[in-house]
């Protein structure tokens, strides 16, 4: 790691589900930071009709991507024998390297991470390979971009998708609430988004101050920070800027907002 000053006694805002904030906050605290969680989104599990279809239709996978620990998670929550009856030549590809390490923790190795992780970063990968007539689960939220999918269709696999959880808002939004007026009234340093959601959320919840978020957040003085391209689009659709890491990763996006604050 680069030797920077370190986040300085700077708080932090840190958006992401509470159960996937550990990383972050160790990050934030190692540098000398504050870090402030108030998730705008949660995770749900869900044993969706799908879910379930995919747990009975394991044995005749070809092709298994998870696109988060979430997915993961879900899947063997509510189907505890799907490594037993997974096909056994099934090859299973994860987005990134956290994903693969929760694979690991279930018995499963991964066999594909792209170097972009992305939707995008795993169907370059796919384009190296013969995928007509190939089954290919896929468990994940439905608020999910459809690139994934609709890119392997058209390169001849037939895609098995499941609901394994759902994304929704907090179910008590005060703590969001009180984030949006102190972002307003300057009161963090910067505030870090890693999904789509993460920033769409924080604008549906803020309701009447949605303005004034926009227009604190725009004028630079609390910094951006979003952990790639995909988290990034909905804050240059409302023209606000960002910080974005060349790889795609937490430890990688605060590394990158700590050598912005030493500017």
């Amino acid at each position: 790691m680069s030797q920077l000053m370190g986040f300085k006694n700077k708080i932090i805002a840190i958006t992401r589900p509470l159960e996937r904030a550990e990383a972050a906050v160790k990050i934030v605290e190692t540098n000398g930071g504050v870090p402030l969680v108030v998730p705008t989104l949660e995770l749900e599990a869900y044993p969706s009709e799908s879910l379930m279809d995919l747990c009975y239709n394991a044995k005749n996978l070809d092709w298994l991507i998870f696109t988060s620990p979430a997915s993961l998670e879900s899947l063997f929550h509510y189907c505890e024998d799907f490594k037993e009856k997974l096909n056994p030549d099934c090859q299973v590809a994860v987005i990134g390297p956290r994903t693969g390490r929760v694979l690991n923790e279930y018995g499963l190795k991964s066999d594909l991470i792209p170097e972009d992780y992305t939707a995008e970063g795993l169907l370059e990968e796919f384009k190296k390979i013969d995928l007509q007539g190939i089954r290919i689960g896929v468990p994940r939220t439905f608020k999910a971009r459809d690139v994934l999918p609709e890119g392997l269709k058209k390169m001849g696999a037939t895609v098995y998708l499941a609901e394994a959880y759902k994304s929704t808002h907090p179910k008590d939004t005060s703590q969001v609430k009180l984030l949006v007026d102190n972002i307003i009234n300057r009161k963090v340093d910067a505030i870090t988004f890693t999904s789509p959601l993460t920033v769409t959320n924080l604008f549906e919840i803020a309701g009447d101050k949605q303005d004034q978020l926009i227009e604190s957040l725009k004028e630079g003085e609390i910094l951006v920070a979003a952990i790639g391209p995909i988290t990034q689009k909905p804050l240059n659709e409302l023209k606000i800027k960002s910080i974005t890491p060349a790889k795609y990763t937490v430890e990688d996006m605060l590394q990158e907002l700590m050598a912005k604050m030493d500017e």
